[in-house]
């Protein structure tokens, strides 16, 4: 590791140290996380709705500051996810009741809430503040407490979103540090978080090695994996539709969605037609030599080149010594072959999309298919057509969850302009080896106990209605912290697993290296900038 990136990593601190800071956000969770589910939902949707007003009025202020911040994606663009991940989101689930008991009457059964508890968030740098709304409203929809680690790169939007957040919950009646950030996140102390006891679930969003340190973690976990969204285009398409739509769909943030369209596929038939309207769109078609130097430039023995993460398309071709016109809004790279030994059929965050003419609609599909395998299974594709018939064949063809039809993917996948559910963590399922294969919602931060009555005829039902939760006795008490009405603070005392040399480390050291690998990488990138 290069010496400016080990003294960012090594300033953590002492392994005590570190044990204590994660042990005392943690038990101040989990102590607002306990007065909180005494909340009923008159009082807890209120909470919600205060927050999602802050979020939403400082929409544009932290999509203007992530650009500046992380050099990722188009500020008018993450205005429009960040309105989407606040009111828009609380409005989606605005009928669900995650509070109340659930009566069946029929079946003789009564589902009781039972809130996770304490949720540790990690958020990345491509949709800093978008995916921190996110999870802090999924988190309150639930009555849960939640700590934030921001990605390093949106550090500093982060925290300053995470405090608007923090003060509307608090003028709400929220309990105090039921929101918190992680203001100096660094690897050691992520670890202490993930491994901690005190960790109800790990809600991961950002790269392979940070999903897969979650599940090492031995906590529970709810990661995504990688898209790679294979787009379609079949003769029964509205052909000038499609190509404004799958425009719009790569530009959108200069694709930092992992629902980006990454490869078009297309038949012979309408390939001339679909090229003149994506150009019309405002798409610049490559030739074979300027193609050669856009996989040279995006791609290296390391993987893809993170320092075109989020960057115009004009700026990317300028890089590549590629002259196009200044209203460019994509770069597109016809291709031969799908496959490993094709790099731009791979993911690709950033504004060039792989397009691919097949011989038939029966070597499509295959294709999309394998496109998916290669990287992004389980995640997302779209299709343009209007027969019905051809689209349940690519649906049935393709391991995803989410295929989008007549609908830019980026979007719509994501829950904009279709009626999924608005997401920032995109499930992979069995296809891509995640627990969930929806869009996370609070569903998945929730569960229910039930009580269930015999079958037996002569066994009667109760009457449950209006009986909410009994919370009899004290309330919990606050830690020693500096929590409002607590004793004056103190240091956290770690406990003795933490306090000699013997203990053994939280996370498994493939775990740590995958972690440490990852944002040392993205942080050398950040560094290279400034």
């Amino acid at each position: 590791m290069e010496p400016q990136i080990r003294t960012l990593v090594d300033i953590a601190g002492s392994k005590a140290d570190l044990h204590g800071r994660a042990d005392m956000m943690l038990e101040r969770a989990r102590w607002a996380g306990q007065i909180f589910q005494r909340y009923d939902r008159n009082a807890t949707m209120a909470i919600v709705d205060a927050v999602a007003k802050a979020a939403h009025a400082n929409a544009g202020k932290y999509a203007d500051w992530a650009v500046e911040e992380t050099g990722f994606g188009v500020a008018a663009h993450k205005k429009l996810k960040n309105e989407l991940a606040s009111t828009g989101l609380v409005e989606f689930y605005r009928n669900d009741d995650y509070v109340n008991p659930r009566i069946d009457a029929a079946a003789k059964m009564v589902k009781l809430p039972r809130p996770a508890g304490v949720v540790f968030a990690l958020t990345p740098s491509t949709n800093p503040v978008a995916t921190l709304y996110y999870k802090v409203l999924l988190a309150l929809m639930t009555r849960n407490a939640i700590v934030i680690s921001p990605h390093p790169a949106a550090r500093a939007c982060c925290v300053d979103a995470a405090h608007t957040l923090m003060a509307a919950a608090r003028a709400a009646g929220a309990p105090d540090a039921i929101i918190q950030i992680v203001e100096e996140p660094n690897i050691p102390l992520i670890e202490e978080f993930m491994a901690s006891p005190k960790t109800s679930v790990i809600l991961a969003t950002g790269g392979n090695a940070v999903v897969r340190a979650a599940y090492s973690s031995s906590n529970p976990a709810i990661g995504v994996g990688p898209g790679n969204a294979p787009v379609y285009v079949d003769p029964s398409a509205d052909i000038d539709k499609a190509a404004r739509r799958i425009v719009d769909g790569k530009s959108f943030d200069n694709s930092v969605l992992c629902t980006n369209e990454s490869v078009v596929l297309t038949l012979p038939e309408v390939d001339k037609q679909l090229r003149r309207s994506m150009q019309a769109a405002g798409a610049y078609f490559c030739e074979p030599d300027e193609t050669e130097r856009l996989r040279s430039l995006l791609f290296h023995p390391r993987g893809f080149n993170v320092e075109c993460v989020g960057r115009d398309a004009v700026l990317i071709a300028e890089d590549a010594g590629i002259r196009v016109p200044e209203k460019t809004r994509i770069l597109v790279t016809p291709i031969d072959q799908i496959g490993v030994e094709e790099r731009l059929s791979k993911e690709k965050l950033c504004p060039v999309l792989a397009y691919h003419v097949a011989k038939n609609r029966t070597q499509a599909l295959s294709h999309a298919r394998a496109i998916l395998r290669m990287t992004g299974a389980g995640h997302s594709a779209a299709i343009h057509a209007n027969d019905p018939s051809v689209i349940m064949a690519y649906g049935n063809a393709v391991e995803a969850y989410r295929i989008v039809v007549n609908s830019p993917c980026s979007q719509g996948a994501a829950g904009f302009g279709t009626n999924l559910a608005p997401t920032f963590t995109v499930g992979t399922g069995y296809f891509g080896r995640s627990s969930i294969g929806e869009n996370v919602g609070p569903q998945h931060l929730v569960h229910w106990s039930r009580i269930a009555y015999s079958t037996e005829a002569d066994v009667k039902f109760g009457n449950f209605e209006n009986l909410g939760p009994n919370f009899e006795g004290p309330l919990p008490t606050a830690p020693s912290d500096g929590v409002p009405g607590s004793a004056a603070p103190r240091r956290p005392v770690p406990s003795a697993a933490f306090s000699n040399g013997n203990a053994a480390s939280p996370l498994s050291d493939a775990a740590r290296d995958e972690l440490r690998r990852l944002i040392a990488e993205e942080l050398r990138a950040v560094l290279k900038e400034r």
